[in-house]
């Protein structure tokens, strides 16, 4: 447990928390990614237990990801939806009963391990990105792509997806450009649909398991929302490799607070 001692004393400050820290979260995810390195953290820190903090937090979040796909719907790849949306409903199911079962002490051990990755797979995707639109940028024409071994290339990260997720969606674009889909259009919207569909597998896992806590999640929804209204406007402003390096350095500083909390006690 990683409870913030001082809100013993002032309850309604668990609250204000959740709606700064969410609002927080819902501006990173518009500009750059990685809302989950500060939503998450935050239901830990009012006392909720880590299993049920994250999947409260997937729910919370799951709003955002679905606007995103109604507004990408236009180049989903509609010939690889049968073989993402299987692998998605397979893994994630297994990745969601997985973390279920995670003693919460184990999945506390796990928690620096799994911000970690998902700081470098973030840190990463810019170079990795910019790979991915020379690559379009020379016009070949997309090949089939099969779909038994596209399949079990994506099963472990839709398994990650459920079972945590931070990083996930740009290994979903890695996995489908090194398959050879190159226009960055697809990659993105494809992305979003495995991240979607995943999380909302998951989500229903965990409602109907009773792991969510409705009263964090609704207020962590609707302000992590209103942040993400916020952060779009903002966007455009503001230099994309700087966004890039504030969500990587926040990932990094929370990686090692939880490390350190670990291997002090």
């Amino acid at each position: 447990m990683v409870e913030v001692p001082f809100f013993h004393h002032i309850p309604h400050l668990r609250y204000i928390w959740m709606v700064a820290a969410s609002t927080i979260a819902g501006v990173m995810n518009a500009m750059a990614g990685g809302g989950s390195f500060i939503s998450f953290p935050a239901m830990l820190g009012v006392g909720v237990l880590p299993v049920q903090a994250n999947a409260t937090n997937t729910v919370a979040l799951w709003p955002g990801q679905l606007t995103s796909l109604a507004t990408l719907r236009n180049d989903v790849r509609r010939d690889l939806l049968p073989t993402v949306l299987g692998t998605c409903l397979v893994g994630a199911v297994l990745g969601a009963e997985t973390l279920l079962h995670t003693a919460q002490n184990t999945f506390l051990r796990l928690i620096p391990w799994l911000i970690l990755i998902g700081t470098v797979v973030f840190g990463v995707s810019g170079p990795l990105s910019r790979w991915m639109r020379k690559r379009a940028s020379k016009h070949h024409a997309d090949k089939p792509i099969p779909w038994l071994p596209l399949s079990l290339a994506l099963l472990p990260i839709c398994f990650y997806i459920g079972y945590f997720g931070a990083g996930g969606g740009f290994l979903v674009m890695t996995v489908l450009a090194l398959f050879g889909m190159e226009d960055m259009h697809e990659l993105n919207a494809m992305k979003v649909v495995a991240a979607t569909t995943s999380n909302f597998v998951a989500i229903v896992t965990f409602v109907l398991t009773g792991a969510v806590l409705w009263h964090y999640c609704l207020i962590s929804m609707v302000f992590a929302g209103f942040g993400g209204w916020g952060g779009a406007k903002f966007a455009k402003r503001v230099n994309g490799e700087v966004l890039r390096g504030i969500v990587v350095a926040t990932g990094s500083l929370i990686a090692a607070y939880f490390f350190w909390r670990q291997y002090a006690a």
